[in-house]
């Protein structure tokens, strides 16, 4: 079946008109769109349990490490951090912190903390977690982690860091920046951590492999609405109730509602919607494809939440210090390679095949769902034409010297790469096949290769680097700043070139520029312009060549009140509770 489906996208990628057909399997499908102005929660009752599918084992179950979604997915609801993001209103709202100053034009903060908070093993919270999280961990210099990529912005040397947060009693902590920082606000929404727990870590140097997944989940404390109790390997994880959960009704009775968990690991997703189908899971993501399977389920209601912020695409390394060939490094290295590669990549053909026709092509780092940033038709589009990508390769020295229908470059190496992706996710295992065959058809060797997803992982975030190219995914976040660690040629998951101690070139020198003066911007109308010209230059150079944006679905069984999802999350999840 899969190879009669493959000879059919092969089939179909020959004509180009066959996209503009529309998808039978998606008129039949009936679907609720939410208006986030309208969400009310009302007063639920405790009890009941959830059940949901995580999509893989995590890789840590600490916080500050953690990258990839098979983790953070897993120790999301473990922590809370001094702000968080109020999705009907998207404005930045108190968590941790009862309320704030702010003074000299947004260079200093006075945070007063909740008094009510203890640490999910009855320690009291206070103002001494908040200087050990930031100072100790998240601007230590010898732990890399995604929060200190997005204040390094603004946080450049160490007397700034000593003089960033600081103690004024139990329940005060100042803020003090050597500028101006707009989203700061935002990015105190960051876990914070127990010092009590972690604080030896730090002093024996070992913090990054501190609450690996070997811990005992009773040595894992945060602040969160729910603790782990058990973690099986490759079968669940168990969450209970946080007992010391700050957050109460307006009743006065205590959050979440629902007082434990479990999340199902299922990597595969075919498997993981025949789970649902049984009703071992109570909600589930649901990808384009899966509709007509979907729409068969008995007593379901399918949300549209409208364009995901994730995006998909393809990436290739152009690190100097991976394992890689060094003329391979010069292919990658290449920005008219790089775009060649890119215009023959038929994304209207895979948002057909791949995604029911419930997606759109994309070019850009961001999609639709992150306006006022996005804007149709304003960044360079790299429309599918093969015979102006094999021309594209032509100029700059690639050609046929043998006649067997491949490439070589002008030293005579073969025009070959290695293309990876996380073996079981069917639409990128797709996406892969259905690029590796237009590539051939322009002389472009490509071996594709699913692996299992931690090892990619691995190979993509640590030495050696020992990879060609992937295509992978990132989930997208509200503010464009918040991708600095992706964006800014020091960041941890700047995939093509991590961690480089200066800009390897000019384009990417002035992205970093642009990334930090939109950090320093307090108009609100000069940062998305600001962002938009970053956007705009990393579209052109086409170091990650970004494919579709599908939309976000969401079924689910219709047992719960106060069930409010949204693109970005769920509004006020811990009032969710069961009918």
């Amino acid at each position: 079946m899969k190879n009669m489906f493959l000879a059919m996208a092969f089939v179909f990628a020959s004509f180009l008109p066959f996209y503009l057909s529309s998808s039978p399997s998606s008129k039949s499908v009936s679907f609720v769109k939410l208006d986030p102005s309208e969400f009310h929660p009302t007063e639920g009752k405790e009890g009941g349990s959830l059940h949901f599918i995580l999509n893989g084992d995590p890789k840590t179950l600490n916080p500050v490490v953690a990258q990839e979604t098979t983790s953070t997915s897993v120790i999301d609801y473990l922590f809370t951090g001094l702000t968080k993001m109020d999705l009907k209103s998207m404005k930045v709202v108190p968590d941790l912190a009862q309320n704030w100053e702010e003074y000299d034009g947004g260079r200093r903060y006075v945070f007063h903390l909740r008094k009510d908070v203890k640490w999910s093993d009855g320690t009291p919270f206070s103002a001494d977690d908040v200087v050990f999280t930031y100072r100790d961990v998240y601007l230590n210099k010898d732990i890399p982690n995604s929060t200190a990529d997005m204040l390094r912005g603004v946080i450049k040397n160490e007397k700034d860091v000593e003089s960033f947060v600081r103690k004024l009693d139990n329940y005060t902590v100042e803020f003090r920046l050597p500028t101006a920082f707009a989203p700061f606000l935002s990015v105190l929404s960051a876990p914070i951590l127990p010092k009590h727990k972690l604080q030896r870590y730090v002093k024996e140097g070992n913090f990054p492999t501190a609450w690996n997944v070997d811990t005992d989940p009773k040595e894992i404390v945060g602040t969160g609405p729910y603790v782990i109790k058990r973690y099986v390997k490759g079968q669940f994880v168990e969450y209970e109730a946080n007992p010391y959960y700050y957050e109460r009704d307006k009743y006065g009775d205590k959050l979440p509602y629902i007082k434990s968990m479990t999340g199902i690991i299922v990597q595969d997703p075919d498997t993981a919607l025949l789970r649902f189908s049984t009703k071992d899971a109570d909600y589930i993501g649901v990808r384009p494809q899966d509709l007509f399977f979907i729409s068969k389920i008995k007593s379901i209601t399918l949300y549209d939440l409208g364009p995901t912020p994730s995006t998909t695409f393809l990436v290739f390394n152009q690190n100097p210090k991976a394992k890689i060939p060094t003329y391979k490094l010069r292919w990658f290295q290449n920005r008219t390679f790089r775009q060649a590669i890119s215009h023959a990549i038929d994304r209207e053909g895979i948002c057909y095949l791949v995604y029911n026709g419930m997606a759109k092509p994309l070019y850009t780092p961001i999609t639709p769902a992150n306006r006022p940033y996005y804007e149709e038709h304003y960044y360079p589009e790299f429309r599918y034409d093969l015979r102006l990508a094999k021309s594209m390769l032509e100029s700059i020295g690639f050609k046929d010297r043998d006649g067997d229908g491949i490439l070589e470059d002008p030293q005579g190496h073969k025009l070959e790469i290695v293309l990876l992706t996380n073996a079981g996710n069917k639409e990128r295992e797709t996406i892969g096949n259905i690029i590796k065959e237009d590539l051939e058809k322009i002389g472009v060797k490509v071996i594709f290769r699913p692996i299992d997803f931690n090892t990619l992982v691995s190979r993509l975030s640590a030495p050696p680097y020992e990879w060609e190219a992937v295509i992978i995914g990132l989930t997208g976040s509200l503010d464009p700043y918040f991708g600095r660690n992706v964006w800014h040629s020091s960041g941890t998951l700047h995939m093509w070139n991590p961690r480089q101690k200066s800009p390897q070139n000019k384009w990417e020198k002035e992205v970093d520029e642009l990334f930090d003066k939109g950090a320093q911007e307090m108009n609100p109308e000069k940062r998305v312009q600001i962002y938009k010209r970053a956007f705009w230059i990393i579209t052109q150079e086409q170091p990650m060549i970004f494919i579709a944006t599908p939309k976000s679905m969401l079924a689910v069984y219709p047992r719960f009140g106060n069930f409010f999802p949204t693109v970005w999350g769920w509004y006020k999840s811990e009032m969710l509770f069961v009918k």
